[in-house]
């Protein structure tokens, strides 16, 4: 009889999710969890692991350390487009490649970049808030220069399935679209841009480049003086592309006129985060890619890639090199 692969499955994830998701792979699989939701609960359940599904808030992360902890460990499966939460490289040094969710919300967070984008340019936020409280405030919003969409040039940083995606939506809707990516895509339908010039030609920016070392701090306060006077700002990457700070200064200067925000370089920020009260801001707690679809999309490819690693199949969207074909150690 084969021994059962060990697979820890890393909250925030359901249990009883998990448990169903696998079922069919009946014996082939050996489910457990962490007993508790920190670094030592983590590195108690490590030794025996051979395959991992991450935690994509990223609160147990698979960092060095960990990845040293579990001799065993064949293969990592992120639950998420991002892989920040894990260190690649010591992954890849240990032979054990880690997967990622490549493109299940591509869609649903694309949406709402369009959605985010039109309530900045509307102020459909600030207007909502000043009418539950009492005002009527139409010379007030129509004083801040509410706009049409398709008179915005939009920038997009990223063209992976998300920038693809938010590129073809804007354009839908008459926005003259442009963007940067670290690769030149031929095949786009968008216009490239170098870096600098993309920002001096955005009334309207939208983040949707992967957190990694390269693009930490890629758009900072330098960077986001480029923009035209009364740019839009929309976040649907990661916080640490744009400190917070940043995006806050730039706002109080009045150079951004706005910004919709789905991630921090925190989260969740502190309550009492200058960001989260600012009237120029739309907040949003990391879930732009959270749409019904997407999570059956999540659920079908962490369920298939994992069912491929039992059943001796190559995993798809490994990000860090390592042979797909899964091997025992």
């Amino acid at each position: 009889m084969t021994t059962p692969w060990r697979l820890l499955s890393l909250p925030p994830l359901d249990q009883g999710l998990v448990r169903g998701l696998f079922a069919p792979l009946g014996d082939a699989v050996e489910i457990t969890f962490p007993e508790t939701r920190d670094r030592a609960g983590l590195r108690a359940a490590l030794p025996d692991a051979e395959l991992i599904i991450g935690d994509f808030t990223g609160q147990l992360a698979i960092d060095t350390e960990a990845v040293a902890a579990a001799p065993h460990l064949a293969f990592v499966q992120m639950p998420s487009v991002g892989t920040d939460s894990l260190d690649l490289d010591a992954l890849a040094a240990a032979g054990v490649p880690a997967a990622n969710a490549a493109g299940f919300n591509a869609r649903a967070v694309a949406e709402w970049a369009v959605g985010a984008a039109f309530a900045l340019c509307r102020q459909l936020v600030l207007g909502d808030r000043l009418v539950r409280a009492g005002g009527w405030p139409q010379m007030e919003l129509l004083a801040r220069g509410p706009r049409e969409i398709h008179t915005q040039r939009v920038g997009i940083i990223g063209y992976g399935p998300i920038g693809e995606e938010a590129a073809r939506l804007f354009g839908a809707l008459g926005s003259p679209v442009s963007y940067w990516s670290r690769r030149r895509r031929p095949e786009a339908s968008a216009t490239y841009r170098e870096f600098d010039d993309l920002l001096a030609n955005s009334d309207i920016l939208v983040i949707a480049i992967p957190l990694t070392p390269e693009t930490t701090g890629l758009v900072n306060a330098e960077k986001l003086a480029l923009l035209p006077q009364n740019a839009l700002l929309v976040n649907v990457g990661r916080g640490g592309i744009i400190p917070d700070a940043d995006v806050l200064a730039a706002l109080e200067s009045g150079h951004l006129a706005g910004a919709a925000l789905d991630v921090f370089e925190e989260e969740p920020p502190p309550a009492d985060h200058p960001l989260r009260t600012h009237e120029n801001v739309l907040v949003s707690p990391h879930t732009a890619g959270g749409s019904s679809m997407s999570q059956i999309k999540l659920v079908t490819m962490v369920k298939d890639n994992i069912t491929a690693a039992v059943s001796g199949q190559p995993v798809a969207n490994v990000v860090n090199g390592i042979d797909p074909q899964i091997k025992r150690r």
